[in-house]
């Protein structure tokens, strides 16, 4: 089957309006700035990624260091710091040190909260 044949086939399953009129006046006008959109998008590009998700759930216990971060996901320290600067990056966990040892934990409560309701939607 063609990839244009696949395209209609999936066009013919999208249901569409008969006449093109505004069913919601109460929709909002103005999306957020373009700016605002592409962090938001990139946001969700972190999220892409089912190791840094492990990693983020792991985190919802408590802070943890990298260490015990690459046993509890059976992985390298390496492969576990490398995801760790993404999720820095992206403000999504924080750490700290103590001693010679730095402990990660998410950012904030926000973090918890899309985890969680991502989850939830998911397993709906």
């Amino acid at each position: 089957m063609s990839q244009n044949q696949n395209l209609t086939d999936l066009e013919s399953m999208i249901e569409l309006c008969d006449v093109c009129h505004h069913h919601h006046p109460h929709l909002p006008t103005e999306a957020p700035a373009d700016e605002v959109l592409y962090k938001l998008a990139d946001l969700y590009k972190v999220f892409g990624d089912p190791t840094r998700i492990r990693i983020l759930y792991a985190l919802s216990g408590g802070e943890l260091c990298v260490c015990d971060i690459a046993e509890l996901l059976g992985m390298t320290q390496s492969a576990i710091s490398h995801q760790l600067r993404v999720l820095k990056q992206s403000s999504l966990v924080k750490f700290r040190r103590d001693g010679k040892t730095v402990y990660y934990s998410l950012a904030d409560a926000h973090v918890a909260t899309i985890l969680a309701q991502g989850l939830d939607h998911v397993q709906e």
